[in-house]
Formats: structure tokens, C-alpha cells, sequence
């Protein structure tokens, strides 16, 4: 049996002679390595906590101000301007390792060129946030750069040239400002103008007023002071209001899935694409660790906040009976995998080494092989992370903190309060699921890109489709995790089952890849791609459902500190003016061009304010957070905080690492991934600009509505596309 190779380590016997002890030394062995490895992880994190905490300086610049300082007094010079013998004044003059002269000018030079050290780089750093707080350069084309932003550009690659590691931007990263009540109304009734006739903006508008002249200003006064002690005044409240104390499923309505490559197929062994896949992730935990991986730079030089990437391993979202809660631990040497019903833990070492990828493909191998019948209530158990929030949260289990892996494709098996879930399919062919609340898709999109990346292009196959090298038959096999599950919960974990079922049943997917053009054919049209599809995506739902709607698509704050996301209402009255004028089919070309490039100017300006801190729903959920511990009543707020995202987008992000020059390997093209659909009569729509001549897109939407049908909203999508490209002519013959 699996338990009995996990069970050889420490015996004993009760003998007439008193208690007999029997230690394997093999076992003592991977005990010790283990604390040796331990105490590695320790200290690297002592080391990275000293180059981070000193960043932009390091230890040789400190010798540097040192040897300068000493080699100036030997040179009979006095750069200190006479603090050296300040100091040396108050220092111990007789007794101690202070008592020479000699001894005690050298100890002064040194407490003064560490002061001077210190001092240089807190100016460097609070610089370098002053530098960072300026945002001019995303409001200006890159043909018409102004000598201010030029300038700033210098200095702020000046600032940030040494190697960085993966936090060192933290502590300078500008806090998320807070705007002035009064733009923010400015903006919402400028967004939501599309949507509503004269008399309900009338009303809308005087709702509106009312708030910002009575009720905001005494909200505003708290969420600036949040502001002023916070990191990030929207964070957190947003991980616990909207996350944590959310009492639905997270599946559909929460978490979101990504997919493997779509165009080549690395190998057809279910089982060595899992052990290279998870090497990969496990390396890429270790650099995580050791904070070697890089910081996300817009431009190359403008960092983007890492603290997200903080909870990407090890982290499971807890539930409890009013709100959850992240459990982060800070280490783990194993994965849990279910398969058939059975779920197994496989040890990612022996002793302090990590296991190759061959012996990963081994072990997974025989969880494959294993014939053994699931336990009484296990193979539905994760259908307790599938259902509602509530019912059943005092019988939840975790089988372990590890990374989470399903082999082959159950709805029934899914975990769904693991950070992410790796699935294997029979194939070769992987995916993940990814819980929210830790994180957002470009953090664990950043892991797959190196995942993909790692095992296609360093760790590689054999010819039979095997992982590289031999394996170590002497491995201990998988362990088979033992449930003793009562009745009483086997019901909670049908029930939940049967919620679940109706939930994903009920979910129409449909993608699909566009062939006809990609990013480089759009940028003939003078406009960013991003803005392209969106006006895509309003001209398609207008012929879909013959009206507009509230529109989300999501941005990044992560230029400031503990930034997440915000919203971009992409329905604009510039946007409905053209599509309007598409529909009615009687406007010259030259009009309709003219009415796009409007659209999508105010499309990229609109992008632009949400990322730069001046968007308007993160603000107006922060206020109503604020009244709600007041217990302030404010209908504009609460009206404001119950309408619907008919439709919710949100672009892919691709290429965030250099693993591989995509024009070298056209075909190594993920498709991206996506979500479940926000409103129950409404679309989820995620896409991705796959390089030059392609974009996918994920649609969803629901059986149950009779207003929507994820295909027919695909085919409009795609018309649509075409139809703004023969506005402008473009065509894969123009390129």
C-alpha cells in the first residue's frame, strides 16, 4: 500500500527492556537535507530583504562612499566638512575596541559615509516616487513626446538602471490617488448618458447632484484620510467586499480559466506534460522565492506593482459563514491530484531536491496506473468548493497547501478555492483554473507564459514524447489520501454537487480564433488595438440586441502601490454615435471614419484615466463602503452600485516575459482564457491580440436567458471586425 512507504521512518516497540527505537537513516538523511534547506530559504530571504531594503544602493556603493571618504582624509581633504570629527567627539575614548585615535577616525568615516549612503539612496528613492507619480506620457502621442516628458524619461531610467529584483520598485511605487468627488460625477454621467433617455438622466443627474453637494463631501473626508494611512485606499476593500465576502459560487461567477497552446502540441504523454509543466511551476516558485524574476516595466522602464504575486503559491481562500479568508502559508513540498475519484499526494522532493522532471512523469504515471476504487463520498468531495458559499462551510476540507493538479476533465472534480488548479487532459493538452480574490489575470498569466515557455523550450521531450532523462524507480509512490466522510456530509457534498451542475450546465462557451487580421493591420487605422475591439464589441451587441448597455472592461492600476484593476465604461456617447451611424448605413465613409477616430480617442483617454488613478467605479465603491459604516443612506450610491454589467470584457495579456521571440515561433500562440458571464441576460467577452495577424475570443453567456446566445453574439463580433476594417480598407494584401 501507498501509506506504508510514507510510514518507514521512525518506529518503536514497547520491549520488557523499555521502549526500542529503530531510526532509517535514509529517512534521517532527508530529514537533515531538509532543515539544511530550510535554513537556505531563511537566509535568502535575510539577503534579499537587505538588497531590496537598500535598492537603488548596494553593498559595493556603500564600500565605494567608504573608500572615498577614507582616501580623501588621507589626501588631507575633508569632504565631511568637519562632521568625521563631530562624530569621533562622541565616541569612547579610553576603554574599548574605540581606543586609538587611528581607530576611532576610521569608525567616524565609516558612521559618516554610511549616514551619506542612507541619505543618497532615501533621496534616490523618494525621487524616483516623485518621478514615477507623473503620467503625462501616457496622454501624449509617440510621434509628439514634449521635452518635459523626454526628460523624465532620462531620469527616471537613470534612477531605476541597476538590476532590479522582483520588489525593489515597492517602496517607491506613488500610493493611488483619490479624485475629487465632483470629476468623478462629472465622468459617470457621462458614461451612463448613452443609456438613458432624457428623463431618466434628468433624474439620474439631479440624484447625482444631490449626492455631491450633501452627502459625498462628509465620504470624501474618510476615504482621504484612508488614503493618507493605507498603501491603497481600493485593495482592500475590494479583496473583502467584493472577493471574500461574496456568498456565491465561485465557479462561473468568479473564477476564470486559461488555455493551453492552440496551434502546436508538445507532446501526446498526459503524464510527461505534467511533469515538465509542474518542474516549470516549481522553478518558477523558487525564483519567486528568491525574488529573481524581474518587474513587470511599461515601457521597459516603469514598474508595475508585484504584491500580488506575493499569494501565487501556497494559498487557499478559506470559507466561512459571512466572509472568507485567504490562508497563505509560506511553504509547501508537495501537490495534491485527483484522478478517477481519487485524489493522491505526490512530494515534489526527496530530501532538499527538487525532483526532475522525469521522476515527476513517473509518479504521475502511476496515479494513472492506480485501479483503486474512490471512498465513500470522494469523488464529488470538490463539489464542496463548487457550490454557494454558506451551506456546508463548517464541513469544508483542504487536502493540502500545495499546488492543486486535476487529471482529465470532470465537473465534479474541479477545486475551486486553490489559488489555481493545474487540469491535464488525456491528450497532452493543459488549462488552469485560477480562484480571484488573490490575484489578477496577469499575475498568473506571467506564470503560464514561463510555464508554456520552460517545458517547450529548456526542458523539451524525447522523440517518444517523454520527459528528458531516466527516472528514480526507487521513489516511494504517490500517497493515497484516506477520507473517513460521514453520511451527513456525503449529502452536503451531493447537494453542493447538484448546485454546481445546474451552474455550469447552464453556461454556453463559445471561442473562437480570428484569422482575417491582427494587431498589425489594425494600427493602419491609426488607433490602439484594444480601442478597435471594443468599438468591435459595441457595434456587435447593438445588432445583437438592438440596444446598448453598460459596459465593463477592465484596466490596471498596478503603476501605483497595491494596485488591482479598474473599470473602463466603454460605452461612450462617441461609440454609440458611430455605431448608430453603421446601423442606419446612409453616412459616408469619410463621416464614419471620422466618427470611429473620435470613439477611439475617447476609448484610449478613458483607458488612459482609469489607469492613471481618475477612473470612476473604484472611487464611487469606496464611498459607498464608507457610508455603509456611517450609516449614511445615499440612493445615488445605491443605484449606482446595482446596475448591471450587461457586458463584461477584459483584454489578454500576452508576452509579459521574453521567453521566445514570437515572430521566430509564430505558432507558439495561447488562446488565451476567460470567464463566466456577469449578468445572467448578458455576455462575458475576454480576447486577446495574438501578435499580427490573429486575436481569440472567449464568449459567455447563459441557456437560460432568452436575450442571449454566446455563438450568435461570436458571428456579430466577428462581422463587426470586418466592418470597421473595410472603413478603412484593411486588408492582408495592404500589409
Amino acid at each position: 500500500m501507498a501509506e506504508a512507504h510514507q510510514a518507514v521512518a521512525f518506529q518503536f516497540t514497547v520491549t520488557p527492556d523499555g521502549v526500542d527505537f529503530r531510526l532509517s537513516r535514509e529517512a534521517l538523511r532527508h530529514i537533515y537535507l531538509s532543515g539544511i534547506n530550510s535554513w537556505k530559504k531563511r537566509l535568502i530571504r535575510i539577503k534579499n530583504g537587505i538588497l531590496r531594503g537598500v535598492y537603488p544602493g548596494s553593498p559595493t556603493s556603500w564600500l565605494v562612499v567608504v573608500m572615498a571618504t577614507v582616501g580623501s582624509n588621507y589626501c588631507k581633504v575633508d569632504i565631511s566638512m568637519g562632521l568625521v570629527h563631530c562624530i569621533q567627539r562622541y565616541l569612547p575614548e579610553r576603554y574599548g575596541p574605540y581606543g586609538t585615535p587611528q581607530t576611532q577616525t576610521l569608525l567616524s568615516m565609516v558612521i559618516f559615509s554610511t549616514g551619506v549612503w542612507a541619505t543618497g539612496i532615501f533621496f534616490f528613492r523618494q525621487t524616483l516616487k516623485l518621478l514615477l507619480s507623473y503620467h503625462g506620457w501616457m496622454f501624449e502621442m509617440h510621434s509628439k513626446t514634449s521635452h518635459a516628458t523626454k526628460i523624465w524619461a532620462i531620469c527616471v531610467r537613470l534612477l531605476s538602471s541597476r538590476r532590479p529584483m522582483l520588489y525593489s520598485f515597492q517602496t517607491s511605487l506613488p500610493k493611488l490617488p483619490v479624485p475629487s468627488v465632483p470629476a468623478t460625477i462629472h465622468r459617470y454621467l457621462d458614461s451612463v448618458r448613452p443609456l438613458l433617455d432624457d428623463e431618466a438622466y434628468y433624474r439620474m443627474e439631479t440624484l447625482a447632484k444631490e449626492f455631491q453637494d450633501k452627502t459625498a463631501p462628509r465620504l470624501q473626508k474618510y476615504l482621504v484620510l484612508k488614503s493618507w494611512w493605507a498603501t491603497n485606499y481600493v485593495s482592500d476593500w475590494w479583496e473583502e467586499y467584493i472577493y471574500l465576502r461574496s456568498r456565491s459560487p465561485l465557479m462561473v461567477n468568479s473564477n476564470y480559466y486559461a488555455m493551453d497552446f492552440v496551434l502546436i502540441k508538445n507532446t501526446n504523454v498526459q503524464a510527461a506534460r505534467l511533469g515538465n509543466a509542474v518542474h516549470a511551476m516549481i522553478m518558477y516558485r523558487r525564483k519567486l522565492d528568491r525574488e529573481e524574476i524581474k518587474p513587470v516595466m511599461a515601457l521597459g522602464m516603469v514598474p508595475m506593482c508585484s504584491y500580488q504575486m506575493e499569494r501565487m503559491f501556497n494559498t487557499t481562500r478559506i470559507p466561512g459563514k459571512e466572509t472568507d479568508l485567504l490562508q497563505h502559508l509560506s511553504e509547501s513540498r508537495h501537490v495534491a491530484v485527483y484522478h478517477k475519484g481519487r485524489f493522491f499526494k505526490v512530494w515534489l522532493y526527496e530530501g532538499s531536491r527538487l525532483l526532475k522532471p522525469r521522476d515527476l512523469e513517473m509518479q504521475f504515471q502511476r496515479i494513472l496506473d492506480d485501479s483503486s476504487p474512490p471512498q465513500p463520498g470522494e469523488e464529488k468531495l470538490a463539489a464542496l468548493t463548487a457550490g454557494g458559499r454558506c451551506p456546508g462551510s463548517g464541513g469544508r476540507v483542504c487536502p493540502g497547501p500545495g499546488l492543486k493538479g486535476f487529471i482529465r476533465k470532470k465537473k465534479k472534480a474541479w477545486w475551486f478555492d486553490k489559488s489555481f488548479t493545474l487540469i491535464s487532459f488525456k491528450n497532452g493538452l493543459l488549462g488552469l483554473n485560477t480562484e480571484h480574490s488573490w490575484a489578477d489575470a496577469p499575475i498568473i498569466g506571467h506564470l503560464w507564459e514561463f510555464v508554456l515557455g520552460t517545458e517547450t523550450f529548456h526542458l523539451g521531450y524525447t522523440e517518444t514524447g517523454h520527459c528528458v532523462g531516466e527516472p528514480n524507480t526507487t521513489l516511494p509512490p504517490p500517497q493515497r489520501l484516506q477520507w473517513d466522510i460521514p453520511e451527513q456530509c456525503q449529502e452536503a457534498i451531493e447537494n453542493s454537487y447538484q448546485v454546481a451542475k445546474a451552474l455550469a450546465d447552464d453556461v454556453e462557451l463559445y471561442c473562437f480564433q480570428f484569422l482575417p487580421f491582427g494587431k498589425g493591420l489594425i494600427k493602419k487605422c491609426r488607433t490602439s488595438p484594444d480601442a478597435f475591439v471594443q468599438i468591435a464589441l459595441q457595434l456587435a451587441h447593438f445588432r445583437d440586441k438592438g440596444k446598448f448597455c453598460l459596459t465593463y472592461e477592465a484596466s490596471m492600476t498596478r503603476m501605483f502601490r497595491e494596485g488591482r484593476t479598474e473599470t473602463v465604461r466603454s460605452c461612450t456617447n462617441e461609440s454609440s454615435a458611430f455605431v448608430k451611424a453603421m446601423v442606419k448605413g446612409s453616412h459616408k465613409k469619410q463621416d464614419l471614419q471620422d466618427l470611429f477616430r473620435k470613439a477611439s480617442e475617447k476609448h484610449q483617454n478613458m483607458y488612459r484615466l482609469a489607469m492613471t488613478g481618475a477612473g470612476i467605479d473604484r472611487h464611487l465603491f469606496c464611498l459607498y463602503i464608507v457610508s455603509k459604516y456611517l450609516g449614511v443612506s445615499s440612493p445615488f450610491l445605491a443605484e449606482v452600485l446595482s446596475e448591471p454589467w450587461s457586458l463584461s470584457t477584459s483584454q489578454i495579456p500576452q508576452f509579459q516575459i521574453c521567453m521566445f521571440d514570437p515572430k521566430q515561433y509564430p505558432n507558439h500562440l495561447g488562446a488565451g482564457g476567460g470567464f463566466g458571464p456577469v449578468a445572467d441576460d448578458g455576455y462575458g467577452v475576454s480576447y486577446m491580440i495574438a501578435g499580427e495577424n490573429t486575436m481569440f475570443f472567449h464568449i459567455s453567456s447563459k441557456f437560460s436567458s432568452s436575450e442571449t446566445n454566446a455563438q450568435r453574439f461570436g458571428n456579430h463580433i466577428h462581422q463587426a471586425l470586418l466592418d470597421i476594417a473595410e472603413l478603412f480598407k484593411i486588408s492582408k494584401t495592404d500589409s
